[in-house]
């Protein structure tokens, strides 16, 4: 009587974990990463946070999907350029990718590909504060000096600026006892100090800080947001009157296919690592989903090209200064983290 069900359950996990098939054959200066799956939102974006993590450089990609079936495909090497030969690398990343890994799993004997912390890792037992605010010089020396009088010890920090504005995670411990502070009179103590530093006499705009569980969510990934959040993409002018040698590179353009539901964004500019995974995160902060997309490198140049269905079939809603401004920022961003 209980086969039906079995038999269901059987039938969803198949089509709901992705299938992964690494290739070193196919392709002579690369290792071929092919994911597909049932269409899942957010899973372009697992799959490339999983890259991301252990530091490998996505050189081309093809992202297509097909009604309720989607299929990635990356050629990926190493940090040296190098196809992906460890065997325990390469069953790390099959791992990864069908959702088969645990957190305590690692890659690699040498250390060398092991997870970042920027995915939870290692950051257990920690306070997770975030912080966003209008940046200026001597901001974070500020920061550091109020936790230190809190009686705060800072174990890892990452912090974005971008457009004026300073996003943060900074995960702490008490100094006495080195456990989470749990306290929760002490927690807002803390959020209150660390808000007053942030709005400094002139954020007009507003200052915001929180306390989070540092397992809650990847940490770029978390960045992304809160800038997204911050609206740091709200000043126009900033990007017109910038010269720097990052968004003189950048090229964005967009162009609209109403009759079709889809908008075609086409970024270009300087490659560098994680450079995918920021454009995704982008996107996806945005509201929109890559159905098709290819990706592809020359020599210390990136072209991206995807196209998006639209919410309510509108067209995409920014304009392409605003574009530029967003992808500027993870440009800008990863220099400052």
């Amino acid at each position: 009587m209980e086969l039906p069900d079995e038999y269901q359950k059987l039938v969803n996990r198949m089509m709901n974990t992705p299938r992964v098939a690494i290739d070193n054959a196919v392709c002579a200066t690369a290792t071929v990463v092919r994911v597909s799956s049932a269409r899942k939102r957010g899973m372009l974006l697992e799959a490339v946070q999983v890259l991301a993590d252990l530091d490998l450089t996505i050189q081309k990609g093809y992202i297509s999907s097909d009604g309720r079936w989607f299929m990635d495909v990356f050629h990926v090497v190493d940090g040296r350029d190098r196809k992906l030969l460890d065997p325990t690398l390469l069953s790390h990343i099959e791992l990864s990718l069908s959702g088969e890994t645990s957190s305590s799993s690692s890659a690699g004997d040498d250390g060398e590909n092991n997870h970042d912390k920027s995915d939870g890792c290692g950051l257990a037992g920690l306070t997770a504060l975030e912080l966003t605010g209008t940046d200026r010089p001597g901001l974070l020396s500020e920061v550091f000096a109020v936790l230190r009088d809190l009686e705060c010890n800072v174990v890892e920090a990452k912090v974005w600026t971008h457009n004026g504005r300073i996003a943060s995670l900074i995960f702490v411990k008490d100094h006495h006892s080195g456990s989470p502070i749990a306290d929760a009179h002490r927690v807002d103590g803390i959020e209150a100090r660390l808000r007053n530093v942030l709005r400094g006499d002139h954020d007009v705009r507003g200052a915001k800080t929180t306390v989070a569980s540092p397992m809650m969510t990847h940490s770029d990934r978390r960045l992304h947001q809160l800038m997204f959040a911050d609206r740091d993409y709200g000043r126009v002018s900033s990007i017109e009157a910038s010269s720097s040698s990052s968004s003189s590179k950048l090229s964005v353009s967009v162009q609209n296919w109403t009759e079709r539901g889809y908008s075609v964004v086409n970024v270009q500019c300087r490659d560098r690592p994680k450079l995918l995974f920021d454009v995704v995160c982008t996107l996806t902060d945005m509201g929109y989903v890559v159905f098709h997309g290819t990706i592809g490198t020359d020599a210390d140049r990136a072209s991206q090209v995807k196209s998006h269905p639209q919410p309510s079939c509108c067209p995409m809603d920014r304009s392409p200064k605003c574009w530029i401004i967003l992808v500027s920022r993870f440009m800008d961003c990863r220099n400052s983290t």
